[in-house]
């Protein structure tokens, strides 16, 4: 038996209560809520690059003076590399190595600081087969309520991995106030977002999380992500090309705004700058409509 297992954080809903037909599903402790922040779920296909996304969105934002918190909600826990230049350990490790007794954390047990000041936490998951996603994001976020660490935060970023989208891993989509999905200029990252616009569609109807657009990353084109954004009504934000000197960054360890000055990073970084505008003025909550299957391969032109 996980150590997860009972654990009384976990709350069942009823089948069909409203977060999709038939769904059970993870629910929020009212006193988890985050408050005086603007709270941002980064969702994709797997490998499309939203660990590299979010942690330069998170540079972003601090470099306009915003005081940032990013939190990497994958077991490979990479989603800080870049921003703090190593892997950290995981909330569930550091719960483990304490045997569940949170109480005897402080929160330079979990949090690290990064590039600019950003605070940076990795979640991380139970080991496969065990537990339940949903709950690590809870308890992180318990615990960092319970340390005062959400406090002087002004932006929350989830990182969340790949395009599952069960009750345990949309359980950012709880606490966030937009939904940002990463994509690219291809059939299955497009057909990963269109399964993902109809996940947060679902939390919506409970939650107060909307969709704020999408970000076409590594794309040299983006006519295919405009075509279906066009269809579903929905609307692409940003663009990041496909450029060697984003790949190189993360090499190295470093958000683009620690890259040596060339063309390429300073036009990138300018664009996530104006990304990181948008999304803090704010972006017109988006009501797309998700295709079916079929629909999607039709408009593609697959066959």
């Amino acid at each position: 038996m996980s150590p997860l297992d009972n654990v009384p954080l976990f709350k069942k809903a009823a089948l069909g209560s409203g977060d999709g037909e038939g769904s059970v599903q993870v629910h929020q402790d009212d006193t988890d809520k985050i408050e005086g922040a603007k709270v941002f779920s980064v969702y994709g296909k797997g490998g499309i690059g939203k660990s590299t996304t979010s942690s330069n969105l998170s540079a972003a934002f601090s470099k306009m003076g915003k005081r940032v918190l990013q939190i990497g909600c994958d077991p490979k826990h990479d989603s800080t590399f870049t921003l703090t230049g190593t892997l950290q350990p995981t909330v569930i490790d550091i719960l483990k190595s304490v045997d569940f007794h949170a109480e005897e954390l402080r929160p330079e047990d979990y949090v690290s600081i990064g590039y600019n000041g950003v605070k940076c936490v990795e979640a991380g998951g139970p080991p496969a087969g065990t537990g339940c996603g949903g709950y690590v994001v809870g308890q992180t976020v318990k615990l960092l309520k319970q340390h005062h660490m959400l406090e002087d935060t002004d932006v929350v970023i989830f990182d969340v991995l790949g395009d599952v989208v069960c009750g345990g891993f949309a359980a950012p989509l709880q606490h966030a106030d937009r939904a940002l999905i990463v994509t690219a200029n291809d059939f299955d990252s497009i057909y990963a977002m269109n399964r993902i616009i109809a996940a947060v569609q679902a939390k919506s109807k409970n939650y107060k999380v909307r969709l704020a657009g999408c970000v076409a990353n590594r794309s040299k084109d983006t006519d295919e992500v405009d075509r279906y954004c066009d269809t579903v009504g929905f609307n692409r934000i940003a663009h990041m090309p496909d450029l060697d000197a984003i790949r190189r960054s993360r090499l190295k360890k470093k958000t683009l705004f620690e890259m040596d000055a060339d063309e390429d990073i300073v036009m990138v970084q300018k664009e996530y700058i104006r990304l990181a505008e948008t999304l803090w003025n704010g972006t017109e909550p988006l009501a797309p409509a998700p295709l079916p299957d079929r629909e999607i391969f039709e408009l593609l032109g697959f066959d």
